[in-house]
């Protein structure tokens, strides 16, 4: 059955085109990073795959958004009580733009740091549309899962944020020196790379 409402399967229609959209955006992304990190043939063809997703991905977030304000009744209420919550689509929208803006060689970063923009909106404009929810219910309103009902105990959450302080130092120490590692165009010597 894939029908969204109250008696789903495992899998809905609805649930497929996000999971496509999520695909078509990642795989923009990916083609994005290789491009800003190449040269030559391999950079023309992650161009070229980024051209082709980047089509995909405007296409779907239209269908998937139009969709989603149809069937989660909870996201155009949050936007019509929270007028301001219209700021994190407008970036996925500028994110997209600038993509197509930037999606030519010498200006790679540009559109990789759109294709950035664009993912935050739209996970920002998804967290900010079923708010209070986290998981709401297709059926019962009252059995969807809330940030009020989920969330871990006092003891639980001061444990984890003292954990998650010198964990987030040590991820961001890791990627400054990764980063300065491998900085710069990845380039094909005569033995390998």
């Amino acid at each position: 059955d894939f029908r969204t409402g109250a008696e789903v399967g495992i899998l809905d229609w609805y649930t497929i085109l996000v999971g496509v959209l999520a695909a078509a955006a990642l795989t923009l992304h990916g083609a994005l990073w290789i491009s800003y990190k190449t040269e030559g043939d391999v950079q023309a063809a992650a161009l070229g795959c980024a051209r082709r997703a980047w089509y995909a991905t405007v296409a779907l977030t239209g269908l998937v958004t139009a969709a989603t304000f149809a069937i989660q009744p909870q996201v155009p209420a949050n936007f019509r009580s929270y007028p301001w919550g219209w700021l994190f689509p407008l970036l996925a929208l500028a994110g997209l733009g600038g993509i197509g803006r930037y999606l030519r060689p010498g200006v790679e970063l540009r559109a990789f740091l759109a294709s950035a923009l664009f993912l935050i909106g739209m996970l920002a404009s998804a967290a900010f549309g079923i708010y209070p929810y986290v998981l709401p219910s297709s059926g019962d309103p009252q059995l969807g899962l809330t940030i009020y009902n989920t969330a871990a105990g006092g003891y639980g959450l001061k444990i984890g944020l003292a954990w998650w302080i010198p964990g987030m130092l040590l991820a961001s120490a890791y990627f400054v020196f990764t980063y300065r590692r491998f900085a710069g165009k990845v380039r094909l010597e005569e033995g390998g790379h």
